[in-house]
């Protein structure tokens, strides 16, 4: 029979059905978000490579904060939101589109008491602005870091991803997915939806020869 594995990481409520499982790749930005609203300054850079869960925790922030998601919102939205006080949180990845309009968020968000969370891979000391008002503030911003997840974060978002969908998993499944996978909670949750998909569709049991043939790898 398979074994459940019991991995002995602390959990947070995320969005949703989700758990932030927390761990010491990321301990430290997760503390960072729990000081919210007591942060010293309006600005956060919370920065790290793709997959790192930068966006998960960012939906955590925004769900304590009721910090507006400004992913595709007009300049106008942005800037009445900053306005009414409320927070908000962008996503740079190392590219600011207007840096004229990110100034003037983070001066209203001062003026008002909001607070702003840019999610990025690369701290602000590797962008390339041409602003220098806003390259001297974004410097003096805390800039925290997210780092790759760590074995054990990524055995246990593994066995998580496959009980959300009512499976066990066993020791030698959990390894083979882990070995042949990439390091990224995107890439993980990517292998666990085509097997739960293909082993719903053929009606099989989820083994590591079975993923070998879904997977490819």
């Amino acid at each position: 029979m398979p074994v459940q594995l019991a991995l002995d990481l602390p959990t947070r409520p995320a969005m949703g059905r989700e758990d932030f499982l927390v761990a010491d790749c990321n301990r430290l930005a997760v503390d960072w978000i729990d000081l919210w609203p007591d942060w010293p300054y309006p600005l956060t850079v919370l920065y790290g490579p793709q997959g790192c869960g930068k966006t998960h925790l960012s939906r955590v922030w925004q769900e304590r904060s009721g910090a507006l998601w400004a992913e595709d919102q007009a300049e106008k939205a942005l800037l009445d939101a900053a306005g009414q006080g409320r927070s908000l949180c962008l996503d740079i990845n190392g590219r600011v589109a207007d840096e004229a309009v990110l100034f003037h968020l983070f001066n209203w968000a001062r003026e008002h008491g909001a607070s702003l969370l840019l999610t990025a891979r690369s701290p602000a000391r590797d962008w390339s602005l041409a602003l220098p008002d806003l390259r001297s503030r974004l410097m003096a911003a805390p800039a925290v870091a997210l780092s790759q997840p760590d074995d054990a974060l990524l055995a246990a978002v593994t066995v998580k991803l496959f009980a959300d969908r009512q499976l066990a998993v066993s020791p030698e499944l959990l390894n083979y997915v882990l070995s042949r996978t990439d390091r990224s909670f995107a890439a993980i949750g990517d292998a666990v939806e085509r097997l739960d998909r293909a082993a719903l569709r053929e009606r099989r049991r989820i083994t590591p020869r079975f993923a070998k043939q879904v997977l490819g790898l």
